[in-house]
């Protein structure tokens, strides 16, 4: 048998999706074949310590999603540029750890909007996933919609503010939008910060709420209509496939985070939606277009609005989705054929796939 690759799970995060990063690599470690694979778990913490973590006891409360947490008695660590996958101990004189790729299982900022992905090219490591350009470009949500409206992609209307710009009235935002409508922080995901805003009395609140988890916001118009999801996998070197369609009817008034993560009733998938081919086919092709403007790679998952009138709205892209067993993710390849296991092994292929065309890149003329 071959040397086994040290596969560097990353997870945590300086983040409001802390949790959901945590029970992604609970799963993420659970999958890998022990055959193939040597996990390395570097938990951060909520101030951003990097902690080297002992597999017997990572995490604390796993079974609940509301009280899970990362063990943070671990040797602190840190990644240093062209280390080539030397991960420093900074405690004592212990040596140091290596990995091989790493998979950075971390959602929102400080983790998938590029920051951790320069930091992995500059160390000279393969990790698994989209790189700076279209980790950023996907986590912001003002720039994400900039990008496909420029490809002629379907968007909804949206408008952008920044902390401490003069904010409209509601009744000239509704004019505009129309009501009710949606206000979110731009660099967010897991529908942290989002609120639903059907009135005058929810306008203030909301724009506050949003405000708290970034500094620049977005309010978008309401689209009625089924929410779709589907899951991409591929690379700018080779093919790009699209899954199966999925459909989400949140029994909240809309699939907030409390629906995604905590409520166990708080939503039903269903896995593949009954649409028609052609539906299908245009959601797919359209999954397909949105991961290739952003020059994505690995993974990514797009979400959709089908209106009444059959017309297809994308909402966004999710370049490092939830990645539990439940995640719609990894659920919806699991529907297309490829099972939970399987898909970790494609998406390490990947990163080394990518981290091999790169290296061999001229860096003289």
């Amino acid at each position: 048998m071959g040397k086994k690759l040290k596969i560097g799970i990353l997870f945590g995060g300086k983040s409001a999706e802390h949790e959901v990063s945590l029970q992604s690599a609970k799963n993420i470690y659970d999958a890998l074949d022990r055959d193939k694979y040597e996990p390395v778990l570097i938990g951060i913490d909520k101030s951003g310590i990097w902690h080297l973590n002992e597999e017997s006891h990572f995490l604390f409360h796993t079974d609940d999603p509301r009280r899970i947490r990362l063990n943070p008695s671990g040797d602190t660590v840190a990644l240093l540029p062209q280390s080539r996958g030397a991960i420093s101990n900074l405690s004592a004189a212990q040596k140091n750890q290596t990995v091989d790729v790493v998979f950075p299982m971390l959602h929102g900022p400080f983790g998938e909007d590029g920051t951790v992905q320069g930091l992995l090219k500059l160390a000279n490591i393969p990790f698994v996933g989209a790189g700076v350009l279209a980790s950023a470009a996907g986590m912001d949500k003002d720039i994400l919609k900039r990008l496909l409206r420029d490809a002629g992609l379907p968007i909804a209307k949206f408008q952008v503010f920044r902390l401490g710009e003069k904010l409209p009235h509601f009744e000239e935002i509704c004019a505009i939008l129309g009501c009710p409508l949606f206000i979110k922080p731009a660099n967010m995901g897991s529908s942290v910060g989002i609120n639903k805003v059907n009135n005058r009395d929810e306008y203030l609140p909301a724009l506050e709420a949003a405000f708290e988890f970034d500094t620049k916001i977005i309010i978008e118009e309401y689209i009625p209509g089924r929410e779709l999801e589907c899951s991409v996998l591929g690379s700018s070197f080779g093919t790009t496939e699209a899954s199966v369609v999925g459909e989400i009817k949140p029994s909240h008034e809309f699939y907030s985070y409390d629906a995604k993560y905590i409520d166990a009733d708080g939503a039903r998938l269903i896995i593949p939606s009954p649409l028609c081919p052609e539906t299908t086919r245009r959601v797919q092709e359209l999954a397909i277009a949105v991961f290739k403007t952003l020059c994505c790679d690995g993974l990514g998952r797009v979400d959709f609005f089908l209106k009444e009138d059959g017309s297809i709205i994308v909402n966004e892209i999710n370049t490092m989705p939830g990645f539990t067993r439940i995640s719609m993710y990894p659920k919806l390849w699991e529907e297309s054929g490829l099972s939970y296991s399987e898909l970790i092994d494609r998406l390490i292929d990947l990163a080394l796939l990518r981290h091999e065309k790169e290296k061999n890149l001229k860096t003289s003329v």
